[in-house]
């Protein structure tokens, strides 16, 4: 067994024929919790599909993306790099003139530059003006909207102001305020006829979802079905989805050479409770750089090249997908300096293989956080948003009662928190041990002060590259959004 892994992996450093490269299906969910699939621990919400897949794939226990919030972990995704890096902090709404720049170099790009078809189906959220589009960015096929959907009448403080949602297909605007119980059921419709028109040849079907992101929607078949309620509801679809998704593959004979991914774009919405998922035993959820935030369920499978029935548990991110399929392929994965790095050893089951990441940074809009060193992590003095004690409740966010006009439309923290019905907390600095605490309950820097003076000096670096508003630094190496100025 070892020989035969050890023979993939030498195969996979060189660069794939056209006969050997893999199709790439990348299902992306919205706000999924850590502990929202029966693989990662739900004892409530039924995923199947998802579970066979983690079955016949390796499950990554200690997956990031590099910040909790929609727009910065898609620009990490198809950039390699830090959401900083390329000046994409946050989340693009209706009517931001901003968005991923033109001359960054995504991971669609790279495949198309080898001869893959690409398509993405669901919601894009890179940049909302036609310069933006994902057909400007590598996509020869978009049907989706191109912000959350809650930028429309059902978002729970702002529904006056917002437009009507428009749904994409390419370049063309083709309904406006779509039945959003129908997103699962149509995307996954596409999904399938995208695989059965482009099993031929190399293929790079992109697949984020719109659900479980607020307002949560089900369709008829599965809306009730569950009983947990809508949100696990909503989550069974998904994992319908997946399966479906999966069923097309097979009957299509390309099983052994698809490269299939699941995983969340950030953790949990807490604030919206009944209606969120869960990150247990992490801590916190979306918007924060605690573990619950960050760190989301992620399940690789690829017959015969990535290990069945497989955990790891070393951590790397999702700016590691572009690096390591564009090696893969013998292609530049950017013209740029990007932060991913080659995780083949990992992804194929490379006995002893570790993360190639000396320390992960967590950003929560321009300020650093936190760092990650093996199981170390190291908690900067930092403010974050926690919800209040009384959860949200069937769409509406916790303190929803109190929320004023005037303090919904304030910035910075207080505003988001507001918006969202969180309240802002102060973290003191803090070193955790992951490997015991998962957590982030036990403060264990007294004990350990070589360890937090070595994860300080690793923060240095990012701080003098990205920035870092919490001290004050601006960083050097920042690269531009794309702006619309029309």
């Amino acid at each position: 067994m070892r020989l035969r892994l050890l023979l993939i992996f030498s195969a996979l450093c060189l660069p794939l024929s056209a006969q050997e490269k893999p199709n790439i299906i990348l299902i992306l969910a919205d706000d999924l919790g850590y502990a929202d699939l029966g693989c990662f621990g739900s004892k409530t919400i039924r995923t199947p599909n998802l579970d066979t897949l983690a079955a016949e794939g390796t499950k990554f226990t200690s997956f990031y993306v590099t910040q909790a919030v929609c727009s910065a972990s898609r620009s990490a995704l198809m950039s390699g790099s830090y959401p900083n890096r390329v000046s994409m902090q946050g989340a693009l709404n209706h009517t931001s003139k901003e968005g991923i720049h033109p001359d960054e170099h995504l991971l669609p790009e790279m495949l198309k530059q080898q001869g893959y078809t690409t398509g993405a189906l669901g919601k894009w959220h890179l940049g909302t003006t036609p310069m933006f589009s994902p057909l400007k960015h590598g996509f020869d096929e978009f049907w989706g909207i191109p912000y959350s959907n809650d930028n429309s009448k059902y978002h729970p403080s702002l529904a006056a102001e917002m437009p009507p949602l428009p749904l994409y297909e390419d370049a063309k605007v083709i309904e406006t305020d779509p039945d959003q119980s129908q997103f699962t059921r149509r995307i996954t419709e596409k999904a399938v006829s995208f695989i059965r028109r482009h099993e031929a040849k190399p293929f790079f079907l992109y697949v984020p979802h719109v659900m479980p992101h607020v307002p949560i929607f089900a369709s008829d078949r599965f809306k009730g079905k569950s009983p947990h309620g809508l949100y696990a509801d909503v989550v069974e679809e998904l994992d319908w989805s997946v399966g479906m998704i999966l069923a097309a593959v097979q009957q299509a004979g390309i099983a052994d050479k698809t490269l299939v991914i699941f995983f969340s774009d950030n953790g949990p919405f807490l604030s919206y409770g009944n209606h969120a998922g869960s990150a247990a035993p992490l801590r916190e959820g979306k918007l924060t750089s605690y573990e619950g935030g960050v760190r989301v369920p992620f399940i690789a499978k690829w017959p015969g090249k990535v290990p069945a029935g497989r955990v790891c548990d070393e951590p790397i991110t999702e700016m590691d997908l572009l690096p390591t399929i564009s090696t893969w392929l013998g292609a530049p994965a950017s013209k740029n300096k990007i932060d991913g790095r080659d995780v083949s050893d990992l992804l194929l089951g490379k006995e002893g293989a570790k993360s190639p990441h000396e320390a992960i940074a967590f950003y929560a809009g321009t300020e650093l956080q936190a760092v990650r060193s093996g199981s170390w992590k190291l908690h900067f003095a930092h403010p974050y948003i926690t919800p209040h004690d009384t959860p949200g409740r069937d769409g509406k966010p916790s303190n929803w009662e109190n929320m004023k006009p005037a303090a919904i439309t304030q910035s910075g923290i207080a505003g988001i928190a507001t918006r969202h019905g969180y309240k802002v907390a102060q973290q003191e600095p803090a070193l955790y041990d992951l490997s015991t605490d998962a957590g982030e309950t036990k403060d264990v820097s007294a004990a350990n002060p070589e360890v937090v003076e070595r994860l300080k000096k690793l923060a240095e670096p990012f701080r003098a590259e990205l920035g870092d508003t919490l001290t004050g630094m601006k960083g050097n190496a920042i690269r531009p959004a794309g702006k619309d100025e029309g």
